[in-house]
């Protein structure tokens, strides 16, 4: 369905100036593959701002993807400038904000309305949302792909810790949304890709204070989970399309 980088792919990235996001960015851009990032400061980003003074074929935009209008305008813009991107891929997230009184919750006396919110906003709203509104930019007789980074703790079946009820929640509430958006997109874009993916424990500020017990050898840079997700999502199939896909290409029950 997918193929590795061409002229052709343009792949639109949120969450693209931290983490697994930034990674993904700079790993196709050194394919010479073109990139739109997508971040509340894409503009200001000096990660981002660095490659693009390097001449890289990287289109930057400011966007809150929480916000439905601001994606409606970011929807616009790609038209108006004819930047349409032939994939997208949300790695967008949060775990943990204790400003926005978002904190994993370890028992059933932590949980708020205020963080349920927050943790849903960007977790589960977000990338639906992002595909209401950018999914008619893509090809419908080519092949495409959207994408959305979860989390293996959004399993359903494999939650044998407890805890964490509004992340593992909403991992679940975006699992599902991305299962039914490829029952219906298989009908209208038969050659699009959608996919929950699974990056591993990765090494950045959502994963930070949780780290501890993680397993040696299991605690991934974000270059490295870049290279992972980037050949899953370069060589997507059909056998692959409304799945919950592994860093290492082994499939996830819901």
């Amino acid at each position: 369905m997918n193929k590795p980088s061409s002229p052709d792919t343009v792949r639109l990235i949120t969450g693209a100036s931290s983490g697994i996001g930034l990674a993904l960015v700079q790993h196709w851009l050194s394919e010479t593959a073109p990139v739109i990032a997508v971040s509340r400061h894409a503009t200001r980003n000096p990660a981002l701002q660095s490659l693009q003074q390097q001449g890289l074929p990287l289109t930057c935009m400011d966007v809150d993807i929480t916000g439905e209008t601001a994606l409606e305008t970011l929807a616009h813009t790609c038209r108006q400038s004819n930047t349409l991107p032939t994939q997208i891929i949300n790695c967008a997230g949060v775990l943990h904000d204790r400003d926005r009184g978002l904190v994993p919750e370890k028992r059933l006396e932590d949980i708020t309305l205020e963080g349920l919110h927050n943790s849903f906003a960007l977790n589960t709203f977000a990338p639906i949302l992002l595909a209401r509104h950018l999914l008619p930019l893509l090809p419908r007789r080519q092949p495409a792909l959207f994408a959305s980074i979860s989390a293996r703790v959004g399993s359903i079946e494999d939650n044998h810790l407890g805890g964490w009820y509004s992340y593992r929640a909403s991992k679940a509430a975006q699992n599902q949304l991305l299962r039914t958006l490829a029952i219906e997109t298989r009908r209208r874009y038969p050659q699009l890709c959608v996919m929950a993916l699974h990056p591993g424990t990765t090494d950045t500020p959502l994963s930070t204070p949780f780290q501890r017990n993680v397993p040696e050898g299991k605690l991934f840079s974000p270059k490295r989970a870049a290279r992972q997700l980037a050949h899953i999502m370069d060589h997507a199939n059909e056998e692959q399309h409304g799945g919950f896909i592994a860093w290492d290409g082994s499939t996830i029950p819901w």
